[in-house]
């Protein structure tokens, strides 16, 4: 039974996460959830236990705006180590197959992050959270199981190779959504002929949050509750860029009943669009079509 002291509340922002090593993205999320009393919580891109860094959960109202974080993107701090190859291309999985002889120069390694810089496809593995029919692959894979995966468009905008000392390498990727990092090493040993798998992983940070600072669990144990409340960042953070078209109370109650708005005088052009009140108060996203109609895509509930 919840106590007063313990009432859940209806908290709405987005808490940037540094996820610590062991954990589970979910784990971390209910234990976000739990000190902030928050009635509804989610996470935006799941980050594996080997995994640390940014973690953008959103809270309350947020949760609606979840998928367009999840489409931002991403920029890890990595290092691999090559010469073993594990079942799950990190340091967690059994080793399946090592090459002990090798001599690879940095400029051979070099050359070969260069081939994976820019558009590419990549085949997601077993270990990730996509699913197949309602079930996350990674499940799948620890049943024994292995389905067939497509592979899918990613984009790495940069791959900087920070460290090398013949065996042990650190890279920094910055990259697109659906990009995953422990598939991208592997391939990079294989590229290599030697093997390779993850030893360590860092998400720094997710576009639009670089310069914010993350909060550890510890950290936020430690806190009173009104300075975990003032950790949090506005809602509208989660799409920073989506231009702005301000509506009435009036137009707010137009919406709200499922009718549109003509905004021919509005120079913006045709796409999603937040919606702000006068006053600047946040209160959902819309969609002008061509002929600039805006109708409604989410609204948040007040």
């Amino acid at each position: 039974m919840t106590s007063k002291s313990e009432c859940i509340l209806p908290i709405n922002g987005i808490l940037l996460l540094n996820k610590p090593q062991g954990l589970s993205s979910n784990a971390v999320l209910q234990k976000a959830k739990r000190l902030f009393k928050a009635k509804k919580a989610g996470h935006t891109g799941s980050l594996d236990p080997l995994a640390t860094g940014m973690l953008p959960i959103c809270f309350g109202e947020a949760t609606k705006l979840c998928q367009y974080l999840l489409d931002a993107d991403k920029c890890y701090e990595a290092t691999g180590l090559l010469g073993i190859k594990t079942s799950t291309a990190d340091a967690l999985g059994d080793e399946l197959q090592r090459v002990d002889d090798f001599n690879v120069s940095e400029s051979e390694l070099c050359q070969v992050l260069e081939q994976f810089t820019g558009a590419t496809q990549q085949i997601p593995s077993m270990f990730s959270a996509l699913k197949h029919q309602g079930k996350p692959l990674y499940k799948l894979a620890r049943a024994g199981i292995t389905i067939e995966r497509k592979s899918r468009d990613i984009l790495i905008d940069a791959l900087t190779l920070r460290s090398f000392n013949g065996q042990s390498f650190e890279i920094t990727v910055s990259c697109s959504k659906g990009t995953y990092i422990r598939n991208l090493v592997e391939d990079i040993g294989e590229t290599l002929g030697v093997y390779a798998h993850v030893t360590q992983l860092h998400r720094k940070h997710t576009a639009g949050f670089d310069r914010e600072a993350m909060y550890t669990l510890d950290a936020l144990e430690a806190m009173s509750d009104s300075e975990r409340l003032a950790c949090l960042l506005p809602m509208e953070r989660a799409i920073p860029t989506m231009p702005v078209v301000v509506i009435d109370p009036d137009e707010l109650l137009r919406l709200q009943q499922g009718k549109t708005l003509d905004y021919q005088a509005v120079d913006i052009p045709n796409g999603l669009v937040r919606l702000n009140l006068e006053q600047g108060e946040f209160v959902g996203i819309g969609e002008l079509d061509s002929d600039h109609i805006l109708k409604v895509k989410r609204l948040l509930a007040f």
